[in-house]
């Protein structure tokens, strides 16, 4: 198949990327590993999204809808479950080759994310024992965790907001943290302080306990002393790391496991672009906002390497 463009990755940058493709009227596809939406979809589809312009607060599986909605609406095709394998220089531009098809194009965006999705492991006793059967990388569906005793392992934004949506559906929540303060927004850390949640700050999950299912939670306090917790869900949230089994073949220069590029979004290879998550640069921010304008910047960005405009 022969395209102007192909977007690697369905979450917020790369759907950002394949809109503005779109309406800079360049013949684009999007393929995405898994299902479109990214971590919204994939890790906490329920949690709300605050810090959206133009959104005081949405779900982040309703966020993804209208951000597929805008992209199928402009013209950009969009490929679920299917994942690029190698991306070869050919005369006439690139070739993507993915397990499905493959597809000759004149540039590319790189906009996989965290990859396929790889949450950091806590490393305690019982961690593995207990996956699935307790132990979770991403929130349960609300009805699961009415009357349940919900632990939260981590500290920044998204343990934060998972807890607070626990909240809505019982009394039995608290928050384990290895530091003495939240690395999460501070209206997150007050909303936290107010709910009455309890919270574990200092402390070390030394191990996970249980028969058929997660019963209770061992931890190291601050002061040395040893507490067991009631526990029928422990909700680990602290990062994640991206699988770059297939991007370490793409020959882009990298730096701790993530794409380089400039403020144009350009990588180390020509004609290929990058955004959101997976790229690095001085001064990074990492939000959804950001990545939807990185897409935008790859794609503005791709249109000026395609098509040469006289103002590029």
């Amino acid at each position: 198949m022969e395209l102007d463009l192909v977007v690697i990755g369905g979450g917020p940058a790369g759907l950002t990327a394949g809109i503005y493709a779109a309406s800079r009227n360049l013949n684009c596809a999007l393929i995405e590993a898994g299902e479109s939406g990214g971590q919204l979809t994939n890790i906490y589809p329920d949690k709300p999204i605050e810090n959206y312009p133009g959104m005081v607060v949405l779900e982040a599986k309703e966020l993804v809808n209208l951000l597929i909605s805008h992209a199928l609406a402009v013209g950009c095709t969009v490929h679920n479950n299917e994942r690029a394998l190698e991306i070869k220089d050919v005369d006439d531009g690139l070739k993507i080759i993915t397990d499905k098809d493959e597809y000759t194009v004149k540039a590319v965006i790189v906009a996989i994310g965290a990859g396929l999705y790889r949450p950091k492991r806590l490393g305690a006793k019982g961690e593995l024992e207990f996956e699935n059967r307790g132990v979770s990388y991403k929130l349960p569906p609300r009805r699961q965790m009415a009357g349940k005793n919900v632990v939260f392992i981590g500290g920044g934004n998204s343990a934060l907001e998972m807890a607070l949506l626990a909240c809505e559906v019982t009394d039995e929540v608290c928050v384990v943290h290895r530091r003495d303060q939240f690395r999460a927004d501070s209206v997150y850390v007050e909303r936290i302080h107010a709910s009455g949640v309890d919270t574990f700050m200092s402390s070390e999950v030394e191990e996970i306990k249980g028969d058929t299912q997660v019963r209770s939670l061992a931890l190291k306090l601050a002061d040395g002393t040893r507490k067991e917790i009631p526990a029928d869900y422990v909700i680990i949230n602290i990062g994640s790391a991206p699988d770059t089994s297939d991007l370490d073949k793409w020959g882009l220069a990298m730096d701790d496991g993530l794409i380089k590029v400039d403020t144009e979004m350009r990588t180390s290879r020509k004609g290929v672009f990058a955004c959101g998550d997976i790229v690095t640069y001085p001064g990074k921010y990492r939000q959804i906002v950001t990545g939807c304008g990185e897409g935008a910047t790859a794609a503005n960005s791709a249109h000026k390497y395609i098509n040469k405009p006289y103002w590029a």
